[in-house]
């Protein structure tokens, strides 16, 4: 992979992950759509989607505030074999358990209840997990892969830098996730109600929980590839 290329991948992964996550109806808006469907009103889907997106950009956030508190313990190298294992654990559980879906109390749901269930989902889901090697690729990219200890003795003050610019680095990354997702969500569930109707669910829609296990495994993979330095 070119220099380019390198520097840009991770954002392109970030982006698509943000757009694959809008589009599975298990991250929320299948339920904004209910909600409006029973209300009655297309306004009540569109605010449903903000506390949704909130809650889902919380479990992204929980994941890179680790990638920076594990760096500061252990090296990237060590990070990243972590990550791929964990991923690859994970995946191998969805994969063979992605009918099951966490329980909810019901329909009648306040916009607090919207953020704490988006959250939820998304952390049991592995959401955060997906996107982390993405993220480490961040990171190393801002100089958080060099040897710390050497690097505070060489460079007084150059951790603290590294660690500024890989924070800003990540929190734009979620961002860019979160807004990716928020437009995928937002279109599916108007499009859905406003041209096909929850018919097509039934009909037309793909298995999302089987494929959202595939993404955990290839996800996996590509972790192991970027840990042995092929990527």
């Amino acid at each position: 992979m070119d220099g380019g290329m390198a520097q840009v991948a991770p954002w392109l992964a970030m982006l698509g992950f943000g757009a694959f996550h809008g589009l599975n109806p298990g991250m929320g808006w299948l339920f904004a759509l209910s909600l409006g469907l029973q209300q009655r009103s297309e306004k009540v889907i569109w605010l449903s989607l903000l506390p949704i997106a909130a809650g889902h950009a919380l479990a992204i956030a929980l994941a890179a505030v680790l990638v920076l508190l594990g760096l500061r313990f252990i090296s990237l190298g060590q990070l990243q074999w972590l990550t791929a294992f964990a991923l690859f654990l994970f995946g191998l559980y969805k994969l063979f358990n992605f009918y099951r879906h966490p329980r909810w109390v019901g329909m009648k749901v306040g916009m607090g209840d919207l953020f704490l269930w988006s959250f939820l989902m998304a952390t049991a889901h592995g959401a955060g997990l997906m996107v982390m090697p993405a993220l480490l690729r961040m990171a190393e990219q801002q100089g958080m892969a060099q040897d710390l200890d050497l690097d505070i003795v060489q460079h007084p003050g150059a951790h603290a830098d590294h660690a500024l610019a890989a924070g800003g680095a990540l929190w734009l990354g979620v961002g860019v996730h979160t807004l990716a997702m928020v437009a995928v969500m937002g279109v599916t569930a108007w499009l859905v109600y406003r041209k096909f109707g929850l018919a097509i669910l039934r009909s037309r829609w793909i298995n999302f929980d089987l494929i959202w296990a595939i993404a955990l495994m290839i996800a996996a993979a590509a972790a192991f590839l970027a840990a042995m330095g092929v990527v």
